[in-house]
């Protein structure tokens, strides 16, 4: 079920944002989609049928091809199912089945954990110290990361306050009480068991790059475990900070020569006249799959490469900004 407080994805943004096609045969079709973020049940269809419009448009002329050679032609896309339910506001790979035999059998995968899940993300890295002290001195808890209740406390961070070089979260995750449509995420018994596994490849400042692996498959796991550890997801406006941008003239030295200097994302500076985030959409790709082929039963590894913004932002943090693995 989308989430309603997920702003609706604009028509412009959703007929500029084609997806390309990973894998296809005769049992499935793996797209690249875009990050869409829809705000209702029919958004979300029409973005789904957007997705495989976009894919057939693209398709015609090697349709037409394959027609004059005698094999088949346009994609129906009245036979494809949507084998998972991938995040709606992450971008990458969506599995679709093209027959009854291939949804059954690739859906029992999914419920049996057995497909591996790989997703890259950019995170906000807040404070554990800072938090414990604003509990203490009685501040209320800030939206998005604290909203999950996890106190600062239990966040993973290493003996000097940084990220781990690798860390698992296996805090059940439930419905919010007070909102149906948003996820929590509880210590003990509470909704359903989650296990996610992450992996820091790079900081810069308050953010960091983080490689995830799914082991469960939980509405919003990614997003609530993260949000809930003290790391939201960059852009992420259901369970993220909407103040935090990722911005250059924060790391860059005289930023279009305004003669100020950055602070190499220790601290905020404020946007520059004109100047748009590095990243603007929710910054969560499911990059990798792997699964078993519905025909012949052996291993397929299915590979989305990370957005353009992702790696131009990562150049530029590389160029600009002190990098660090905690």
């Amino acid at each position: 079920m989308p989430d309603s407080r997920l702003p609706p994805c604009p028509a412009a943004a959703r007929r500029a944002a084609v997806p390309s096609v990973v894998f296809e045969d005769a049992a499935l079709l793996v797209l690249n989609k875009p990050s869409l973020v829809p705000g209702s049940a029919a958004e979300t269809a029409e973005g789904l049928r957007h997705l495989l419009e976009s894919v057939n448009k693209g398709a015609r002329e090697a349709a037409a091809e394959r027609l004059a050679a005698g094999g088949g032609g346009a994609r129906d896309t009245r036979s494809l199912t949507v084998v998972h339910r991938p995040d709606p506001a992450a971008s990458g790979l969506i599995v679709f089945a093209k027959t009854k035999h291939a949804l059954d059998f690739l859906s029992g995968q999914f419920q049996s954990k057995s497909v591996e899940q790989l997703y890259h993300a950019v995170v906000v890295v807040r404070r554990a110290q800072s938090e414990r002290s604003a509990a203490r001195a009685g501040g209320g808890a800030g939206a998005g990361a604290t909203s999950s209740r996890i106190e600062a406390a239990h966040w993973p961070r290493d003996p000097g306050g940084g990220v781990p070089a690798e860390f698992a979260i296996d805090w059940w995750i439930g419905r919010e009480a007070t909102d149906p449509e948003r996820m929590r995420a509880f210590r003990r018994n509470g909704g359903q068991p989650a296990l996610s596994e992450f992996r820091l490849l790079e900081r810069f400042g308050r953010f960091a790059f983080l490689e995830c692996r799914l082991r469960s498959n939980r509405r919003h796991q990614l997003r609530v475990h993260l949000a809930a550890a003290g790391l939201p997801i960059l852009n992420d406006p259901v369970y993220g900070l909407p103040e935090e941008q990722l911005l250059l003239s924060d790391f860059k030295r005289d930023y279009k020569g305004g003669g100020r200097s950055g602070r190499d994302g220790q601290g905020k500076r404020g946007r520059e006249p004109g100047e748009r985030p590095m990243i603007e959409q929710v910054a969560l790709h499911a990059s990798s799959l792997t699964l078993r082929h519905p025909d012949t039963g052996e291993p397929l590894t299915l590979t989305a490469p990370l957005p353009k913004a992702f790696e131009i932002a990562q150049r530029n943090l590389r160029k600009f900004a002190r990098s660090s693995r905690g």
